[in-house]
């Protein structure tokens, strides 16, 4: 599994003095978990963002705050700025690497579907990630689901048929559905698709539908 490093300093500047800090390149987060204090931190805004675009939620990396021990971590959340899209928070969970943890860990579809580019069906998948229980050491950064099986409309892929790594046991149900190919819609099937589209857009209320050959009315601008 892939260990990464991130470099943190403590931090008791809080609240609306942080626009200061974060315009700085420095990002606010929080450290908790395993019965200890939580601690306020900085990290460094850009190597915190080009960390989690490669590790996500489901990577353990090795935090060193100051110069404390470093501690085994996961990011567990983070917020964005709703305007620029910028992480503006981050939220990190100490682990223990001596006890099983259960988190997300995300799919990862693999080849190409014969019955997409032969048939012309189009694949639909109906989950994207998975809950998972296992030792940090073996936390998986995804699960391969390999869709060069899927050459007619009949197969399927469920949760029973994937492959994971010793030591890791998926908690969601064997049976639920991950993938499959639809066939391509016929034209009366598109044709009563726009049928049933534009039975559903309602007509104005009290509005009048113009005579044969007669213009609809105008709207009189209003005067504000």
């Amino acid at each position: 599994m892939e260990k990464t490093s991130l470099s943190a300093t403590p931090r008791d500047i809080y609240g609306k003095k942080l626009a200061a800090s974060r315009k700085s390149g420095q990002l606010p987060a929080v450290v908790y978990g395993q019965d200890k204090d939580n601690e306020s931190i900085f990290l460094n805004a850009h190597d915190f963002s080009r960390i989690f675009a490669k590790a996500s939620y489901n990577t353990i990396i090795d935090l060193k705050i100051g110069q404390d021990a470093s501690s085994n971590i996961l990011i567990h959340d983070v917020a964005h700025d709703p305007v620029t899209g910028d992480i503006t928070h981050a939220d990190l969970y100490r682990v223990n690497m001596s006890q099983a943890i259960r988190t997300a860990v995300p799919l990862h579809f693999t080849g190409d579907a014969p019955a997409v580019y032969q048939q012309e069906g189009t694949l639909v998948t109906n989950i994207e990630e998975v809950e998972v229980e296992t030792l940090p050491a073996k936390l998986p950064a995804n699960i391969e689901v390999d869709i060069t099986g899927l050459d007619d409309f009949e197969k399927s892929i469920h949760i029973r048929d994937l492959s994971v790594p010793e030591g890791v046991t998926i908690l969601d149900d064997p049976e639920e559905l991950i993938c499959k190919v639809e066939p391509p819609r016929s034209e009366e099937e598109l044709e009563a698709l726009n049928e049933e589209i534009v039975e559903e857009i309602p007509a104005e209320e009290g509005a009048e539908a113009p005579a044969e050959g007669e213009a609809p009315a105008k709207e009189e601008k209003s005067k504000e």
